[in-house]
């Protein structure tokens, strides 16, 4: 199932239990991983990086087919799945391993997302500065196995969490039902 065709997109959108289901259920992509990236502290656990010490972001690093699931179009669909005003993290889940960012992994993706954060400015629901980074990929850690595919593993927990935490009703209010 080797594909010289894929390609790598690199998000951090907060907790990333919340960030792999959206994407999961998308045709043309391959594969979603949770994970850290960003940071400085080689082989971060989960601890180390909620501890806000690693520099690390929770992200979720997904392979993708070009061909049915373009670039630009995984990041309009990223934007709806975050509240990209806040530079505190997301939702109730504060400090810089929740902020937002998006991890480049090429100059074409870079150019890609800066069009893309620009457009949302200028036309996007929001009247509040975007605050979402663009920064260059580096080295991604996978996050722990428990970590992977939460939604699947605990689906009772992860329901309750992105309710409770609010993002299910921000996503909602920002963008309609389609995004639920």
């Amino acid at each position: 199932m080797e594909n010289k065709e894929y390609e790598l997109a690199t998000f951090a959108g907060g907790c990333f239990w919340c960030m792999v289901k959206p994407f999961d259920e998308q045709p043309g992509i391959i594969k979603v991983l949770s994970g850290y990236t960003g940071g400085h502290k080689e082989n971060p656990t989960y601890e180390e990086v909620c501890s806000e010490t690693t520099g690390h972001y929770e992200t979720v690093q997904i392979t993708f087919d070009p061909n049915v699931f373009p670039y630009a179009k995984l990041l309009e669909f990223y934007w709806q799945q975050i509240d990209p005003t806040d530079p505190g993290g997301q939702f109730y889940d504060r400090g810089q391993s929740y902020q937002t960012a998006i991890f480049y992994h090429t100059e074409e993706q870079k150019a890609l997302a800066e069009k893309s954060k620009q457009q949302l400015q200028e036309t996007g629901p929001f009247n509040k500065p975007i605050a979402t980074k663009i920064l260059p990929a580096k080295r991604f850690y996978e996050a722990e196995e428990y970590h992977q595919h939460f939604y699947k593993k605990n689906p009772t927990r992860y329901n309750a969490y992105s309710q409770g935490s609010g993002r299910v009703a921000f996503i909602k209010n920002h963008w309609g039902e389609k995004n639920e």
